[in-house]
């Protein structure tokens, strides 16, 4: 079965003037089904410009990106939403939901967007609402909701569109320690019970302990990767 990241080589330069910086430089990764993975680093160490690549947001100027099997890096502007739809759902740390929707409205237009509508997408909508906590809240717009709940509206999402890969960058980054350890328990949940694929971009030592494997990235190198010991 392919794998859902394989990267060569992979490497992003930016120009400034004739200056060349490289935010991701020669990285080289094999990612699995099933496993949660840390990349960790301060800001500027490229692992949010990383995470971008591998969900075919940001173009890399050289190296391989395979995803389940599929090159993706000669692909055109027009085919990189098909792949992103079949296989990437993101998080962010600003949450990015819709502030005139409620959070079943949010979900609803999420899974509206994979070609689910009309009364399955309700009872889906309700019952991954239901998963993370929010049956009671799903009528509430994000103004009227803390900040953890917020998020786990945009797990919510995530899930809802049942992608195999899920790209996640500083999703504790606006959370108090427990509302942060509760999102990643929940990924960590949708990675061993589900077989996703779940990568995380991460500077919160904190939570450390969830993850399969960490990588520390620096000057856009991946520079030390360990095993988690769970």
């Amino acid at each position: 079965m392919d794998k859902p990241i394989v990267t060569s080589g992979l490497e992003k330069i930016y120009r400034e003037g004739t200056v060349e910086v490289s935010a991701v430089a020669g990285v080289d990764l094999e990612l699995n089904e099933g496993e949660i993975v840390g990349l960790f680093g301060p800001s500027g160490s490229g692992k949010t410009t990383l995470l971008s690549i591998l969900g075919c947001i940001l173009r890399p100027t050289r190296g391989s990106l395979r995803i389940y099997g599929t090159e993706v890096t000669g692909m055109t502007e027009a085919q990189l939403p098909t792949i992103r739809k079949r296989y990437i759902s993101f998080i962010f740390q600003g949450f990015n939901l819709f502030p005139a929707l409620t959070a079943h409205e949010n979900i609803m237009l999420a899974l509206k967007l994979k070609g689910i509508t009309g009364t399955p997408a309700e009872e889906k909508s309700i019952a991954i609402l239901e998963t993370v906590g929010l049956g009671q809240r799903m009528h509430f717009l994000p103004r009227d909701m803390s900040g953890g709940q917020r998020q786990r509206v945009a797990v919510a999402r995530a899930l809802s569109v049942d992608s195999p890969l899920i790209l996640a960058d500083e999703p504790t980054g606006n959370l108090d320690h427990e509302n942060g350890r509760n999102v990643m328990e929940l990924l960590r949940t949708l990675a061993t019970e589900q077989k996703k694929c779940v990568v995380v971009a991460t500077h919160d030592n904190r939570i450390e302990d969830i993850f399969d494997r960490t990588m520390v990235m620096e000057d856009g190198r991946i520079i030390k990767e360990m095993r988690g010991s769970s």
